[in-house]
């Protein structure tokens, strides 16, 4: 893994994001242009998390069954396809199956997520997923202030179809510079791979690790659906475009984090988890200063960026170390709790901040931090209390092969034990 061939990985991953985010700087004048009543603009945004959401299922668990790279630049195609059909549509249904379409194929983030863990040596695992994963945070916060400003000067539409360039152009990009994978086990039908997703929820590390990232991402949904609300209203009254800038903001706190990953790498994923959950609850007590001051919540922005992305390469981290053999399922499940925790925090910080202002929000999106954290401490006061201490290997890389050490890191007794 090559700083050039990590910074193809992170591009695929922001630009297949942003075809998820990049609708919600636009609804207004998208939902009037297709005829969309205002009320019910929120679909706009939730046909790509429908699509996204199946696409986790069906088709993410495809990566251990194929080779990885040309699967990228498959669905790359696929989600130009739908974004393309978005940029044409004269017709509400036609611009939701785009939509649909293009959130089905924007999983290929997973795929090059678990590409770069796959080709990486233990050592490096965890800079390069951190590296790559940096890539989504980018889509998804840059998203908001590009898609404004290109829909201003030529119309949503503009939007979606140089989403569908990118994509293109990425798709060959990928072929070009990627190596293919050298399997090491022998991959099993995708049907296999599919219905192997269930036995995951049964494995502490893996259930653990994907209720934290499910009041993670719920904390982080709250931010970022709810924050426009306090900054159109009184005192600061702020245009799109000015909020827009706020996402640039966050982008400081989550490539700093890209850090996380070398910890992780260094064997202190458990440990860093937990410091970055009690600075996310932290963070929220500085965000919380909006509706009298600025800088604070910019301080507070900053510092919740870095936690979601400090936590989020770590779990990514140990769950691909505890299951080399079947990364791509283990990290399309692992998304789900992703999916729907985003979900649950956009959902509840509108309600929340009609009925209780900010105050509220921010009340909520510490609650889901707080409940993060509680989960960690759990986690460890289990992994402490297993016998001969062997519920702790998974913490770590070296932890998780020093009782086995003439065993690669790929084999099926390793991630068992892991497990």
């Amino acid at each position: 893994m090559t700083a050039w061939r990590r910074l193809v990985l992170a591009m695929v991953c922001g630009v297949a994001v942003a075809s998820i985010y990049a609708a919600q700087p636009v609804l207004e004048p998208m939902g009037h242009d297709l005829g969309v009543p205002p009320g019910l603009t929120g679909w706009i945004v939730a046909a790509g998390q429908f699509g996204y959401l199946a696409g986790l299922v069906l088709l993410v668990p495809l990566g251990d069954v194929v080779d990885r790279r040309r699967l990228i630049a498959a669905h790359l195609v696929m989600a130009a396809a739908g974004m393309t059909l978005t940029a044409s549509a004269s017709a509400s249904w036609v611009a939701f199956s785009g939509l649909a379409a293009a959130g089905m194929f924007a999983v290929v983030v997973q795929t090059a997520v678990a590409y770069a863990a796959s080709v990486s040596v233990p050592a490096e695992r965890g800079r390069n997923i951190g590296v790559v994963t940096a890539g989504v945070v980018v889509g998804i916060l840059g998203a908001r202030a590009v898609s404004g400003a290109l829909a201003e000067a030529w119309g949503w539409r503009s939007v979606y179809a140089v989403l569908a360039v990118l994509s293109l152009a990425l798709a060959a990009l990928v072929l070009l510079v990627l190596p293919p994978e050298e399997r090491r086990s022998r991959p099993t039908g995708n049907g296999r791979a599919v219905s192997s997703l269930g036995g995951l929820f049964g494995q502490r590390l893996f259930l653990s690790r994907g209720l934290i990232a499910f009041f993670l991402f719920a904390s982080f949904g709250t931010l970022w659906s709810g924050l426009s609300l306090p900054l159109t209203d009184a005192p600061w009254q702020l245009g799109e475009s000015q909020i827009g800038l706020f996402g640039f903001v966050g982008l400081a706190g989550a490539l700093g984090a890209a850090r996380a990953g070398r910890w992780a790498d260094a064997g202190r994923a458990a440990p860093v988890t937990g410091l970055a959950l009690a600075l996310l609850i932290l963070a929220w007590a500085a965000i919380a200063q909006l509706p009298w001051s600025l800088w604070m919540p910019i301080v507070g922005i900053v510092l919740l960026d870095f936690a979601v992305q400090a936590v989020h390469v770590s779990n990514q981290h140990l769950l691909t170390t505890a299951h080399p053999d079947r990364i791509s399922s283990v990290i399309g499940a692992y998304m789900v709790f992703y999916s729907l925790g985003s979900a649950l925090g956009a959902a509840t910080t509108t309600a929340v901040y009609a009925a209780h202002g900010w105050t509220g929000s921010s009340l909520l999106g510490a609650g889901f931090a707080a409940c993060a954290l509680a989960v960690w401490a759990a986690d460890r006061r289990l992994s402490r209390c297993g016998p001969n201490g062997s519920a702790r290997r998974p913490l770590s890389w070296n932890a998780s092969v020093a009782p086995q050490a003439s065993v690669p890191p790929s084999s099926n007794s390793s991630s068992q034990q892991s497990s």
